[in-house]
């Protein structure tokens, strides 16, 4: 496997305190972790972080939600009560002897819990203080409460999908909390390499629907283009202009049996290898279809005459044999057939982790390749399973204080 050998921690010292939770946040500080860095996630002595039994009992899980596995992976847990008194020191005492702090409450609530910016500057200077939010700070929605798709209907995202005569869709992709978790992620990144050199912390702030126009800017270019807001296009690339664009059916026409062929306007190649694979190389140079203006007239026919061959073929097949012959194309893939695919395995893309009560559990590791190599997929934390070390380690509390501590609830 392509994690094979110790991958260099490239975050190795820096320690983040995560308290944030659900997916936004958890994906910001996952992928921190994968980087190197040693992420401890701060949760409830009752039950822990609520993500730990989302669907669970849909699934009849007994242990932590795979949700929660997937988005919390190479992390630590402690448990600390932060309504009381010496919970909220201690996790202030944590705070001193961190580089990062990641939160994503509603609106508010940090700083009601006593761990806003404020707070946790004045007795570390130097951290970077990460805070992702549903709206901007400042703007007209900036306490109202937003989850993935609440920030995927307001930032665009949504107006941009479906088919061009019914209504807006929410994609299936969560790009309003894992989309806004990287972006947040590299802001972190760049806040940690200026303070190398300064030791000056930062204050970062990221909004759910801010963050989503980062992921239309190809609508908004084709709004400034035609002067008109951008329109959903179905399967089609936004723009509208490129044909063919868009899934074809294939045997032997299950859900999900379709490849999606595209032929690029600026490369007029692709259209000419298209013909000759599907047999009808006496249309190249014929003026219906030589130009992309011209294809655009006639879309239903290409699309009928490119479903034609696509029908005799299953999607892999389809997929194989458009590149060979140096057609864009891609099949499209359902998730079980991803999460079956020996190929993610074999180059570290997909790993199974070694759970201590849910047992081996394939998923998604980061993919960024270092070397030639992926970070290794280590478990998600059990809750509170790493209070004692983080204890001793950051704060260096003996036997007798951390047994104290529990007995009075605190951890």
């Amino acid at each position: 496997m392509a994690t094979d050998g110790a991958l260099a921690g490239y975050l190795s010292g820096v320690r983040v305190l995560d308290l944030s939770q659900f997916e936004a946040g958890p994906s910001c500080t996952e992928a921190l972790a994968w980087l190197g860095a040693e992420v401890v996630k701060v949760e409830n002595p009752q039950g822990g972080e609520a993500g730990r039994f989302l669907l669970q009992g849909a699934s009849g899980q007994d242990h932590d939600s795979w949700y929660f596995l997937l988005f919390n992976a190479n992390k630590k847990s402690v448990t600390v009560n932060l309504k009381s008194e010496r919970g909220l020191k201690l996790v202030k005492d944590l705070a001193k002897r961190a580089d990062v702090i990641v939160e994503n409450f509603a609106p508010g609530a940090i700083e009601r819990l006593g761990l806003g910016y404020d707070v946790v500057r004045a007795v570390n200077p130097g951290i970077v203080y990460a805070q992702l939010k549903g709206f901007g700070t400042g703007g007209p929605y900036e306490n109202n409460l937003a989850f993935d798709m609440i920030a995927q209907a307001t930032g665009g995202v949504m107006s941009i999908t479906g088919e061009a005569d019914g209504p807006p869709l929410k994609p299936g992709v969560t790009l309003g909390d894992t989309g806004t978790g990287m972006l947040l992620a590299i802001s972190i990144l760049a806040a940690l390499y200026r303070r190398r050199g300064t030791a000056q912390g930062e204050r970062i702030e990221i909004a759910m629907q801010d963050a989503m126009l980062q992921y239309i800017r190809v609508a908004l270019s084709a709004q400034a283009s035609q002067g008109v807001p951008a329109k959903r296009n179905g399967a089609k690339i936004i723009s509208g202009f490129a044909v063919p664009s868009g899934i074809y059916p294939c045997k032997p026409g299950g859900p999900n049996d379709y490849v999606y062929v595209y032929t690029s306007r600026t490369n007029p190649a692709h259209w000419r290898r298209l013909l000759e694979v599907i047999g009808r190389a006496d249309l190249i140079g014929d003026a219906r279809f030589d130009t992309a203006a011209a294809r655009l007239e006639h879309e239903p026919e290409v699309d009928e005459m490119i479903s034609a061959w696509t029908h005799q073929h299953d999607k892999r097949e389809a997929m194989r044999v458009l590149g060979d012959a140096g057609v864009p194309a891609g099949a499209i893939f359902d998730t079980m057939e991803l999460t079956k695919e020996a190929d993610f395995e074999r180059r570290g893309i997909m790993q199974t982790m070694q759970h201590p009560m849910a047992g081996p559990f394939k998923m998604p590791g980061w993919p960024v390749r270092f070397g030639g190599r992926t970070p290794k997929v280590e478990p998600s934390p059990l809750l509170g399973q790493h209070t004692n070390e983080v204890l001793v380690e950051w704060l260096g509390l003996d036997a007798d204080q951390i047994e104290q501590l529990d007995k009075d609830n605190i951890i």
